[in-house]
């Protein structure tokens, strides 16, 4: 990472502070929408700015638009904590933010144009000279929201409530908007850099779901996920997305389990190797800019077996991110593995999160 002839207390590259997984929200806390985008820790040291993924690789090439309106907003020398996002129809949108990272720079130019970005900040780890990750967090966020007074679109200071009713209330209706849940922080809480210090709360629904095949595991001829799909109106199985975290063992045992239904015959993602096919159907082993030259070969199965799983949202019309196994349901029918099942969230507006709720 070039950073020239930045000179701050904090210097890049930093790995952010992150959150670990609870079922309810813990009273007593600073809390914070959970936003859907791209983890980011931007420096700025005069016209200097670095901004730095989760795992501390740069992403400053890819947001153009974002280091001009950094420099606009920011205070001349920091260190801020945030999210990247892209709103498009009042909703973030994951599906267009991922678009974004392209090796060509001409594409960069041009998606900076159409689908913008914007910066949600939500931490600060320095400001002119002083180091901040010893702070406790109720001083950081007087530091940020003091910083951050002046800021506009599309640098956002992220609301923040310390009311346990308020969280509960964004929780239900956030997520209409996009956002995937809320995120809580002790009030002391130090910085602390790549540990799992914060909380984070969910939402959780179940889906019944085809399964159609699985991928091995990378450490051999395993299981490593199952691959999932659901019928659309028109009765085509649609890929959604696919169900991990079995133990190695487990692992071992679906591959003896899944046998009777290997060799299928007119298979309803047989041509998912063909790129012309993705852009009819959703399906296994989409090209994408993120595999790379990751081997995305699968085995087929006879869409014959039904699993419950749990997940989080949906991200247009497949699984945000990988879902976890319930339980078979062999009380169930493929044909009633439909997107009809699948809850419908009340949509809400992006704009209303952005003031407060």
């Amino acid at each position: 990472m070039t950073i020239g002839r930045m000179d701050l207390p904090v210097m890049p590259p930093v790995k952010p502070m992150l959150a670990k997984s609870v079922s309810a929200i813990p009273p007593g806390m600073h809390y914070e929408a959970k936003w859907d985008g791209f983890r980011a820790i931007v420096h700025r040291d005069g016209d200097e700015v670095v901004i730095g993924s989760r795992t501390g690789k740069p992403l400053t090439r890819y947001f153009p638009e974002l280091v001009v309106a950094l420099r606009d907003n920011l205070p001349a020398r920091c260190v801020i904590d945030g999210e990247i996002v892209v709103i498009h129809d009042g909703r973030l949108d994951f599906d267009r933010l991922s678009e974004r990272i392209h090796p060509a720079e001409s594409r960069v130019r041009m998606l900076a144009e159409r689908t913008p970005a914007a910066f949600v900040a939500f931490d600060v780890l320095a400001a002119n000279d002083v180091s901040l990750l010893d702070t406790p967090l109720t001083d950081r966020r007087a530091v940020l929201g003091a910083a951050l007074s002046g800021a506009s679109p599309p640098v956002h200071l992220a609301p923040a409530t310390t009311d346990l009713a308020t969280a509960r209330e964004w929780f239900e209706h956030f997520e209409g908007a996009g956002l995937d849940g809320v995120v809580a922080k002790p009030l002391d809480l130090p910085y602390r850099s790549d540990i799992r210090a914060m909380y984070k709360i969910k939402h959780e629904r179940t889906a019944d779901c085809v399964v159609a095949g699985y991928r091995f595991h990378k450490s051999g001829p395993v299981v490593g996920s199952l691959l999932l799909g659901l019928y659309d109106s028109d009765g085509v199985l649609q890929h959604v997305g696919a169900c991990a975290a079995f133990s190695m063992r487990r692992r071992a045992e679906l591959v003896e389990e899944l046998e009777p239904l290997r060799g299928a015959g007119g298979h309803p993602w047989a041509a998912w190797a063909d790129a012309a096919a993705h852009e009819a159907a959703r399906l296994p082993g989409t090209p994408s800019r993120w595999s790379g030259k990751k081997d995305q070969s699968w085995v087929a199965l006879r869409p014959e077996r039904v699993v419950e799983v749990a997940y989080d949202h949906m991200e247009g019309d497949r699984f945000r991110h990988t879902t976890q196994f319930r339980r078979w349901r062999p009380d169930r029918t493929p044909a009633g593995c439909t997107y009809a099942q699948l809850e419908e969230v009340v949509r809400y507006d992006l704009s209303e999160v952005l003031s407060g709720g």
